[in-house]
């Protein structure tokens, strides 16, 4: 164990085998931290946290840190449960429970980026990787091998499921499916993880199944209830078994489908043929028009003459 002389730790925190603390850091009493912990500068690791095997913690990284909700105190607030060998990087926050008998929760061989942030009462299961400056907020749940990309922010309560693709940016008030891709720029589901799929070793039979839930869910035109029976009935293990129950217990609804843009090509030939109509519409108007209906204007006086000068004398202003 190799703890730095400028560091405190507690006389009452347990500290593992192997562990490393570097300078400015603080374990509070009532810490846990697994052998094979690594804990950078200024990492700061409060009371109530227990933290597994291997870990790396880097700098400015702070775990237990009492919930940002009004009116609770410490004595009120549960704990903090990391599992092993995950890295958390730079200026990581992660909440305590704000139920005393609970804890927020972060699995096994997770990667949290620079300035991740979870919520109290979040759950985030093995291998997840959040990017930079993801926001849960409370209640959150992550399922496996999840990926968060930069600057996303779920709302309270929603669920991400397990393979889960979410674009950077992305605003998230409704579940995420299992296997699904949400696009970062609308926050609108845009077909299967299929990347993500084919590097966990899904089976072609696995992706077709997966691609005929999809097109029920988002294609059929079935109502919500009618949606689920249908996946309930017709999936009784493995992927489909995961996303039916997924489904049968959504509580805030799910992600919508995002509208099919056209290609470029179907952009061009739609502007076509839209130009194409006002120049006939145009030729028709021109057609129509009769010059010997014109209403010619003339300016007289009493006796007839025109009162216009010679086409030689006019000034053209």
């Amino acid at each position: 164990m190799q703890i730095h002389p400028l560091a405190f730790v507690g006389p009452n925190a347990k500290i593992g085998r192997d562990v490393q603390i570097g300078p400015f850091c603080v374990v509070e009493d009532g810490a846990t931290i697994g052998d094979g912990c690594v804990l950078e500068a200024r990492v700061s690791i409060k009371k109530g946290v227990v933290i597994g095997k291997n870990n790396h913690i880097f700098e400015g990284a702070t775990i237990g840190g009492l919930p940002q909700c009004v009116g609770l105190s410490e004595e009120d607030c549960g704990g903090v449960i990391i599992g092993d060998g995950c890295v958390i990087r730079e200026n990581v926050t992660i909440h305590r429970s704000m139920r005393v008998e609970d804890s927020t929760v972060v699995g096994n061989d997770c990667m949290l980026m620079a300035n991740t942030h979870i919520a109290h009462d979040c759950r985030v299961a093995d291998e997840v990787i959040m990017a930079n400056n993801v926001m849960l907020a409370g209640h959150v749940s992550v399922g496996r091998r999840a990926f968060v990309s930069g600057a996303a922010g779920a709302h309270q309560f929603v669920r991400i499921g397990a393979f889960a693709m979410v674009g950077g940016q992305a605003h998230l008030v409704r579940d995420v499916p299992p296997f699904v891709t949400v696009d970062g720029l609308s926050s609108q589901v845009v077909g299967l993880n299929s990347v993500g799929l084919r590097r966990a070793g899904f089976s072609t039979a696995d992706v077709r199944k997966l691609k005929a839930i999809y097109r029920v869910i988002y294609k059929s035109g079935l109502n919500w209830r009618e949606i689920v029976e249908k996946i309930e009935r017709e999936h009784t293990e493995g992927v489909g078994l995961e996303m039916a129950r997924f489904l049968a217990t959504t509580t805030r609804g799910i992600t919508a489908e995002r509208a099919v843009l056209p290609t470029v090509g179907e952009a061009r030939g739609a502007a076509r043929e839209a130009d194409a109509a006002e120049k006939a519409e145009n030729s028709k108007k021109n057609d129509a028009f009769d010059e010997s209906e014109a209403i010619q204007l003339r300016v007289v006086d009493e006796n007839g003459a025109s009162l216009l000068p010679p086409p030689s004398k006019r000034r053209v202003v």
